[in-house]
């Protein structure tokens, strides 16, 4: 049923064009040698940065259990309270704080921001501007504009603002890496379905699903639309956003996004090299700790162990990827 669209397109089964170089700058971060982050923080630390987690859904769950257990990276992290628009008191021990309480402690030096999209913005730039190191769960923001003006906020404080991008961890996008490298890219297609999602909550398709959007940037580097549409039946709480993109060889790819009742959280996949085809990823294993692994990230960014090279690489790539959701909602919507 996903097969029609993108008339640029050589078919609709596509893949992304673009050989080793693609790659390059957009994955510095993640091309590390993985044990340089526990080898790195077998220390014992000599101080530890006071965190609190606003928002304490499936995310913010999951960040104080990590922030809770004995990892390398949590030996730097004590876990003073979260925040929460519900009246929770306390959670496995863990006391629940005011924000104003938040931002105004001196013991509470860093944030872990993991409420809905439409609320990232304001609470990144309140914690900025109280002085604190902030980890957001992505999307940043639900614009490109704001997510420059809050990076710039952050080195006039002198602070990390780290965007996490647990998708990039997983076990699926390793195998895509290694298959990627060093083949040219014919065409490619990439089907994300799921279940209804609020975008007054979470954004326009483009922001919500970026994590897709980032694994297409990642693999084969820079991309450009050519064009972008939006099938919607709000009554049904249907939506299809299909959007063709292409990349700096040329290169056809197709983006889709459905979601609707009855719709099982699926991706499907498949790119044509001038070697050979990949259909869809195969079993690799199941995705461990990947909340932990970007945590152990955020802690190297606030030991000051990457590179200004490394992470001007990443911020290149995110602004990127929110420049392309914000052309791709204007495309769609162009009235809004």
């Amino acid at each position: 049923m996903w097969r029609q669209h993108c008339t640029r397109a050589v078919g609709w089964q596509g893949s992304h064009p673009a050989g080793a170089g693609a790659v390059g700058a957009f994955s510095l971060l993640i091309l590390r040698e993985p044990l340089k982050e526990e080898t790195k923080m077998n220390a014992e630390p000599k101080r530890k940065f006071g965190v609190v987690v606003v928002g304490v859904g499936r995310a913010g769950s999951v960040r104080m259990r990590d922030l809770q257990n004995p990892h390398p990276s949590s030996a730097f992290l004590n876990l003073i309270g979260f925040v929460s628009r519900r009246e929770l008191g306390s959670i496995d021990g863990v006391q629940q704080i005011s924000l104003e309480d938040a931002l105004s402690s001196q013991e509470v030096e860093v944030a872990y921001i993991c409420t809905e999209s439409s609320s990232h913005e304001d609470y990144i730039r309140q914690f900025l501007n109280a002085g604190k190191h902030v980890l957001v769960e992505y999307p940043m923001t639900l614009s490109s504009a704001a997510a420059r003006e809050l990076w710039e906020l952050a080195e006039q404080k002198g602070k990390v603002l780290h965007e996490e991008h647990v998708e990039l961890l997983m076990e699926e996008f390793a195998f895509l890496k290694k298959e990627v490298v060093g083949k040219d890219l014919l065409k490619g297609s990439l089907l994300f379905t799921a279940g209804p999602l609020e975008e007054e909550k979470f954004g326009f398709p483009a922001f919500s699903g970026i994590s897709r959007l980032t694994w297409l940037v990642s693999l084969f580097g820079e991309l450009s639309l050519v064009s972008a549409t939006l099938e919607q039946r709000k009554e049904d709480q249907y939506m299809k956003m299909t959007v063709c993109l292409e990349t700096e060889n040329k290169s056809p790819l197709s983006w889709i996004e459905e979601k609707g009742p009855g719709l099982k959280r699926n991706r499907y996949l498949s790119f044509h090299f001038k070697s050979g085809s990949l259909e869809n990823v195969p079993n690799v294993g199941v995705n461990k700790n990947i909340f932990l692994k970007d945590q152990n990230i955020f802690v190297q960014k606030l030991l000051g162990q990457f590179s200004e090279k490394e992470l001007a690489a990443e911020k290149k790539r995110i602004l990127h990827c929110l420049g392309l959701a914000e052309e791709i909602q204007k495309r769609c919507c162009p009235g809004k």
